[in-house]
């Protein structure tokens, strides 16, 4: 017998007749055995790629570990890049979900509603851009609008701070001219043109960290998630030297309460003025790997692993206690 050009041994044709099974089940079992495609991941098995912003490396790190322990058989190929970059991945198929700061534009969506690709975007967490300084530096305290005129180029030297102990230019540190951290910063500020700012940029958020602690006149901006996990060794290897900046929305600030770090607390409860969401995108269309990780952070203990690296899960891991007398 021959279906489509599949040679069926005349026995097994025969015993499966003896059995009852249909000539449509052994087409199917024979077509999709012979169609050349991998099998589809599902939630617990296969092999997915992720874009991710670099700034989430962390996060991003813990929670593919954590799902790959639950499931041997899931693996993730992670790809760190600008966020832009890694949103490109996403839109065109080099990447099955990307981790960002923000959702997609119109003209993004407009990418997939042309390949009838049907998105998703589900928020994570709350995030943080952290400013850090040297330990030698002073200049821990500072407000928006000061930092809104660093911006603008009216505050250019430590020296136009109160209460400072530095002088010489402000050197702004940020992990990449497309960065996701610099890119949030421009638009909280509403700046359009960054000419005749002293800005460098390294090539990661590490890279960030060693420069800040080399000079005690930059001013560097990374991922909060970087230095916020308390159980991590490499927090504390990295928070070595380092001072966070406490920022304060308040035009005249009067005290030390008026400002805050980008924390967990203060992230949960909107006291940090740079906060900033963490979504996921995706672009999966079946039941598959890339869900299991959102379900597997949205809805069970993968929202622990957020609270433990120092950020705010939108939704809360609920731990039920039972108390005997």
């Amino acid at each position: 017998m021959e279906v489509f050009g599949l040679i069926v041994p005349i026995k097994v044709f025969e015993q499966m007749i003896r059995l009852g099974i249909g000539g449509s089940v052994l087409l199917l079992g024979l077509l999709s055995c012979d169609s050349g495609k991998p099998p589809l991941d599902n939630p617990s098995r296969g092999s997915i790629v992720i874009a991710a912003d670099e700034s989430f490396r962390p996060l991003v790190t813990q929670l593919t570990s954590a799902y790959s322990g639950i499931y041997p058989d899931a693996h993730f190929k992670v790809i760190y890049k600008p966020e832009q970059e890694a949103i490109n991945l996403m839109l065109k198929d080099s990447a099955r979900i990307a981790f960002t700061t923000r959702m997609l534009s119109t003209n993004e969506k407009a990418v997939l509603n042309q390949r009838k690709i049907v998105g998703s975007t589900t928020k994570l967490a709350t995030d943080g851009v952290a400013l850090i300084i040297n330990k030698a530096n002073n200049d821990s305290l500072l407000t928006m609008s000061e930092l809104k005129q660093v911006f603008t180029g009216k505050l250019a030297q430590w020296s136009q701070l109160k209460d400072g102990n530095q002088s010489g230019p402000i050197t702004l540190v940020f992990d990449n001219n497309n960065s996701s951290n610099l890119d949030f910063i421009l638009h909280t500020f509403g700046i359009t043109d960054v000419k005749g700012l002293r800005i460098f940029t390294t090539k990661s958020n590490r890279e960030v960290i060693d420069f800040v602690r080399k000079n005690p006149s930059a001013l560097g901006f990374i991922g909060v998630n970087w230095i916020s996990d308390g159980d991590e060794p490499l927090t504390a290897e990295l928070s070595k030297d380092l001072r966070v900046v406490g920022i304060s929305s308040k035009e005249n600030p009067t005290k030390r309460a008026d400002y805050f770090q980008p924390f967990q607390e203060d992230l949960g409860m909107q006291r940090y003025p740079l906060r900033r969401p963490v979504y996921v995108l995706s672009r999966e269309s079946h039941p598959g790997l890339g869900g299991g990780l959102v379900n597997y952070v949205m809805r069970d203990a993968g929202s622990l692993i957020i609270y433990k690296l120092g950020l705010w899960p939108s939704i809360a891991y609920n731990r039920e206690v039972n108390l005997r007398k």
